[in-house]
């Protein structure tokens, strides 16, 4: 028996050693292609990388999970960008005002919120004629009239543009005239500009004229130099505006670097909201420069045949 046992295992180690090629291959070929056939040999190996990876030293480069920042720890972030943007904004965009009298009506109501344009100007724009428009106080037009007085808050949200200030000296009239215009008015009207009339039945105030008879200002006929405006309320009997303050420094006429900006919608009440066109009646031709063309044409046209008759006798005459 012991010779078979010997014999046995001499078998199995002849056979061994006949065939060592073949039984290196297979053991070979189950390490790449099948995890399943793997022998206890890979098992070792993966367990070692697995050791190794939960036992990187301090030289491997682990990805690492940052935490995210809880909400409370960013909103004071969230409202530091929202108060710049809406500083940026107030300064160079849009701007709320308030509304505070009744001389722009029945265009803009008194607690009107209108919103500004004021990014226009920062690239040389200039008022138009017909444009309704936000501006400083350009000689003590407001002399007298009540300033209200905001509380913390207000202040704050006005001066980050959030709320129409209160404390700044601003009006809100509508442009009649620009640089080199002549505007007039005689009896009730109507208001001409540069010696054409202006059908202003869709905004001047139901029941006003356009020209008040009156010898405070509201009979006129001024010409408005380079570099201003003359501006004019929509309640015309109810507004204190460049006819009744010809005798300021700028006879009446506001300077265009006191203009803020145009206000281009109503904001506010939402049943009010809606946009501030330019008339249809400035749409035609009211220059200042084809008013003067016209009667030098004129004058050209009827010179010229008495010119030519008076050549052709002398003509006649040397013969």
């Amino acid at each position: 028996m012991g010779d078979v046992a010997v014999g046995a295992r001499s078998g199995h180690d002849g056979e061994d050693r006949g065939r060592p090629a073949e039984s290196a291959a297979p053991a070979s070929d189950g390490a790449v292609t099948s995890g399943n056939e793997s022998g206890p040999a890979d098992e070792a190996t993966t367990a070692g990388d697995r050791t190794r990876t939960d036992d990187q030293g301090p030289g491997d480069s682990a990805p690492t999970v940052k935490k995210p920042r809880s909400f409370w720890k960013e909103l004071p972030i969230l409202i530091g960008i929202a108060l710049v943007l809406a500083l940026l904004i107030k300064t160079f965009l849009v701007q709320a005002f308030s509304i505070p009298s009744d001389s722009m009506q029945n265009t803009l109501q008194q607690g009107d919120r209108v919103l500004v344009d004021k990014l226009t100007p920062w690239f040389g724009s200039e008022p138009e004629r017909g444009e309704v428009v936000v501006f400083h106080d350009p000689d003590k037009w407001l002399l007298g009239e009540p300033t209200p007085e905001p509380n913390a808050l207000q202040t704050f949200l006005s001066w980050i543009g959030l709320m129409p200030s209160a404390e700044e000296k601003d009006l809100i009239k509508r442009v009649i005239g620009v640089g080199g215009d002549t505007v007039e008015c005689k009896g009730t009207g109507p208001l001409k500009v540069n010696g054409k009339a202006l059908n202003e039945t869709s905004y001047v105030y139901p029941g006003n004229t356009p020209c008040t008879v009156d010898d405070q200002g509201g009979q006129f006929k001024v010409k408005v130099p380079e570099g201003y405006i003359w501006v004019m309320g929509d309640h015309r009997q109810n507004s204190r505006d460049s006819r009744y303050n010809q005798a300021d420094a700028n006879k009446g006429m506001v300077p265009v670097d006191k203009v803020v900006g145009r206000a281009i919608v109503v904001a506010w009440p939402i049943n009010r909201w809606d946009t501030l066109p330019v008339p249809d009646t400035f749409d035609q031709n009211l220059s200042a420069q084809a008013a003067a063309v016209a009667p030098e044409g004129l004058a050209l046209a009827g010179v010229l045949p008495i010119a030519l008759w008076r050549r052709r006798r002398s003509r006649q005459g040397a013969e």
